[in-house]
C-alpha cells in the first residue's frame, strides 16, 4: 500500500493484512522464546543438550507455535467480521491494526477487546515472563561456575539474544502500559509500531553476525591493515617534507 501509494483497501484484504502482520510479528516473539529455551538447556544442562535439543523436538515446538499463532490470530481477525461499521472507514494506522479497526464499529466490541487482551497476555507477556525466568536460571547456573573465563564465554552466548529481546519487547510493553494511563499521540503510536515491526528483523543478521568469532576477526584484521596503510602514508608525507 505504501510503495504503490494506495490509501484504500477492501474489507477482506484488511482482515488478511491484519492476520499476516500480527502472525509474522508473533513468530519473531516465539523465535526469541525458543532461543531462550536453547540457551537455558545449553548452560544449565550442557551434558543433556544433544539429547534434549534434537531436530524432532525443535520441529515439534516450532510447529505447535505456528499452529497456535495461526489459530489465535485467525480468531482475532474472524471476530472483527461480526462487527458493523456505519461510521468512518478511515483506519488510524499504517496497516489494518486491530485496535483502530474495531474502534470504528457501531455495535458492541467487548469480545474483540477481550480477545485482544488475551492475545497480548499469551503472546507478549507470557513469552517475556518465560524468557525472564530462563535467564534467572541461567544467571544462577553462571554463579556456580568457578572459572571466570568459562563464565564470560557463557555470558557472550546470551548477549545477542538479550539485545533482540530488549529491542522487540520494550517498545511494545512501554506503548501498551502507557496507553492504559494516558492517550498516546497517533504519530507516536505509528512510529513505535513501525520500528517494532522493522528493527528486529533488520538487526537479526547484523547482531548475530557480529557475534560470530570469524567475522569479528576479519573486521579486526581489516582495521589493522587500514591503520598500517595510514601509518605508511603519514611516514611518506613526512619524508617528502
Amino acid at each position: 500500500m505504501f510503495l504503490f501509494g494506495h490509501q484504500e483497501i477492501s474489507y477482506e484484504a484488511c482482515l488478511i493484512n491484519m492476520f499476516f502482520v500480527f502472525h509474522l510479528m508473533n513468530l519473531q516473539s516465539m523465535s526469541l522464546l525458543v532461543l531462550a529455551y536453547d540457551r537455558l538447556v545449553a548452560i544449565c544442562f550442557p551434558l543433556k543438550y544433544h539429547a534434549i535439543i534434537t531436530k524432532k523436538s525443535v520441529s515439534l515446538i516450532l510447529g505447535n507455535m505456528w499452529l497456535f499463532s495461526i489459530f489465535l490470530f485467525a480468531t482475532l481477525a474472524g471476530l472483527v467480521n461480526r462487527l458493523s461499521f456505519c461510521r468512518s472507514t478511515v483506519v488510524s494506522s499504517h496497516f489494518c491494526d486491530h485496535g483502530p479497526v474495531i474502534s470504528l464499529s457501531c455495535n458492541s466490541n467487548f469480545i474483540n477487546y477481550l480477545m485482544a487482551y488475551i492475545s497480548f497476555g499469551l503472546l507478549i507477556c507470557m513469552p517475556m515472563l518465560l524468557i525472564t525466568i530462563s535467564y534467572c536460571c541461567i544467571a544462577a547456573a553462571l554463579f556456580k561456575i568457578a572459572h571466570g573465563a568459562d563464565r564470560i564465554k557463557a555470558m557472550k552466548t546470551c548477549t545477542s539474544h538479550l539485545m533482540l529481546v530488549a529491542i522487540l519487547y520494550l517498545p511494545i510493553l512501554s506503548l501498551n502500559i502507557k496507553s492504559i494511563a494516558i492517550s498516546i499521540d497517533l504519530n507516536s503510536r505509528i512510529i513505535n509500531n513501525s520500528l517494532t515491526q522493522i528493527l528486529p528483523p533488520m538487526l537479526n543478521p547484523i547482531i548475530y553476525t557480529l557475534k560470530t568469532e570469524e567475522v569479528m576477526q576479519a573486521i579486526k584484521e581489516m582495521y589493522r591493515r587500514r591503520r598500517k596503510v595510514n601509518t605508511m602514508m603519514e611516514q611518506n608525507v613526512k619524508q617528502r617534507k
